[in-house]
């Protein structure tokens, strides 16, 4: 008899990016609580099996890990939306997702206002978490965004072997913001940077 977990896998083959209530009510019926669906799901996502990470419409869908992978991953973004500096938050995740793809990460992305990490990446046994921000549209902004997201990433800090990094637009008042975050904190946080230009090139800081 196949189990459980090898019908689950098979499903998501079948249909990559169901989410966890879709899957449940396929494969255990309708009005089911998702929870074994959902533990088996993390469990193959540990295990490099499936990865996991936010559709268009906000919800976690799950995705097998074969060399379907990069197409699904790049077929389900939304579509983003321009602005004339190709800097929004979007645009920049967008560039950032691609950036890791190509670097043989598996890429899970919060589009738009979704609640979650913004990138959440993984590669064998190692997790990267981004927050990202984008241009905004006054100078005062983007000091509170500094401000905001070293906060955001310090209270997401719960995962001793993960590597957390903010980024931002490769403009010169967030470089300038950067350089004067003093070297003991970006030590004993651990945190680094991204910077993202528009033309979607990408530089990571330590």
């Amino acid at each position: 008899m196949t189990s459980f977990a090898n019908r689950l896998l098979a499903e998501v083959q079948k249909a990559p990016g169901l989410s966890d209530r879709e899957l449940t009510d396929r494969l255990l019926g309708k009005g089911t609580h998702p929870s074994r669906v959902n533990q088996e799901a993390r469990l193959f996502e540990g295990r490099g099996q499936l990865f996991r990470r936010a559709r268009m419409d906000g919800r976690i869908g799950n995705f097998p890990t074969d060399g379907e992978c990069e197409a699904i991953s790049t077929a389900s973004r939304p579509t983003i939306k321009s602005t004339p500096e190709g800097l929004s938050e979007d645009e920049l995740k967008d560039h950032i997702a691609k950036w890791l793809e190509g670097r043989g990460w598996n890429v899970k992305v919060a589009w738009g206002n979704a609640r979650g990490v913004d990138i959440e990446a993984s590669r064998q046994d190692s997790r990267w978490i981004i927050e990202v921000k984008g241009l905004g549209s006054r100078q005062p902004m983007r000091v509170n965004y500094f401000i905001a997201i070293l906060g955001e990433t310090q209270q997401r800090m719960n995962d001793p072997n993960a590597k957390y990094t903010i980024a931002f637009p490769d403009v010169p008042q967030f470089r300038n913001l950067w350089a004067r975050l003093p070297e003991l904190a970006k030590r004993r946080t651990t945190i680094g940077a991204l910077f993202v230009s528009p033309d979607g090139a990408v530089n990571e800081e330590a």
